[in-house]
């Protein structure tokens, strides 16, 4: 498995957590959980755009790994 590969799999995966806090966030009617969600998917949304700066980066760096 390449480096490129792994990146696009971690960032698959980050984006997957992220779509699952939101939605915990918007189905619990607890305010300390849902806001607990809210900020665990805002960090995964900063994760996630600092995965996909190095997944440009890696792509210009090495245009092999390139996604089609």
């Amino acid at each position: 498995m390449t480096v490129g590969t792994k990146i696009q799999q971690t960032l698959a995966s980050a984006e997957g957590v992220k779509a699952n806090l939101t939605s915990f966030a918007l189905e619990t009617n607890d305010q300390q959980a849902k806001q607990m969600y809210s900020q665990l998917a805002q960090s995964m949304e900063n994760i996630v755009t600092t995965l996909k700066d190095r997944v440009s980066y890696v792509e210009q760096q090495e245009p092999q790994y390139k996604q089609q």
